[in-house]
């Protein structure tokens, strides 16, 4: 039912670009700006069936490389791109990185121009209007579980029997903040080197709680096979 309901799909995507997706912006030649959206995966049949399904709803290719080591979709088209950035105004990106880069490719649209682009790739991490984040609850559900897919882990410890979710993501503590709200975790957060920030929890009311949001926002690639196992244990 989910799987066939394009707001989901969409919501979700946003999620999974935060976690594995990237817009990209080049030259060719010199000449003129190629623009360009990304999600790389590992390949496996639960990840080629998640970027078709996206592909179905949003658009863009799909295809296997490296030797069936990844597999990846591919916007590169000018006038779907267009239509991408709708859904992105719709349901904005969470993560600094992934705003700062459609706030570049927009600027890049507008500019268009190569030798300003040439001049301006190296600063646009430094764009001073991404950095306040309003979380829009009307979507986050399904961003999370996007986001889950990408930088979620469900732990099955077989000695000791103590199963964990974590999640983590690199400098932008916020939203590992706006997680550990939404799920009423009472762990710290852990600041890891090179400020990655990560919330492990082994609270079995907390991890129900995280089984749910995953049974009522499911996962939709590889992430679904850790997850089945995991709940099956807690049964």
């Amino acid at each position: 039912r989910i799987k066939k309901d394009p707001h989901y799909i969409h919501k979700f995507w946003v999620g999974l670009m935060d976690g594995d997706g990237s817009i990209q912006v080049n030259h060719w030649r010199y000449k003129n700006l190629q623009y360009r959206l990304i999600i790389k995966l590992k390949y496996c049949i639960e990840n080629l069936t998640m970027l078709n399904l996206i592909k179905t709803h949003i658009g863009g290719n799909v295809r296997v490389i490296e030797n069936n080591k990844f597999v990846i979709w591919v916007v590169n088209e000018r006038k779907l791109i267009h239509k991408l950035i709708n859904i992105f105004i719709s349901y904005p990106p969470l993560t600094s990185r992934l705003r700062a880069q459609l706030a570049f490719m927009l600027e890049c649209f507008q500019q268009n121009n190569v030798e300003w682009y040439l001049n301006a790739r190296d600063n646009k991490y430094l764009n001073p209007n991404i950095d306040v984040v309003n979380i829009d609850y009307n979507y986050f559900n399904e961003w999370l579980s996007g986001f889950i897919e990408a930088e979620g882990c469900f732990s099955i410890r077989n000695v000791s029997n103590n199963h964990s979710f974590s999640i983590g993501q690199k400098n932008d503590k916020y939203i590992i903040d706006t997680i550990k709200h939404h799920f009423d975790i009472q762990n710290e957060i852990r600041k890891l080197n090179n400020n990655f920030w990560l919330i492990e929890i082994y609270r079995k009311l907390t991890l129900i709680k995280i089984i749910n949001h995953c049974i009522n926002y499911p996962l939709l690639g590889e992430k679904i096979l850790s997850f089945t196992k995991f709940k099956d244990l807690f049964k």
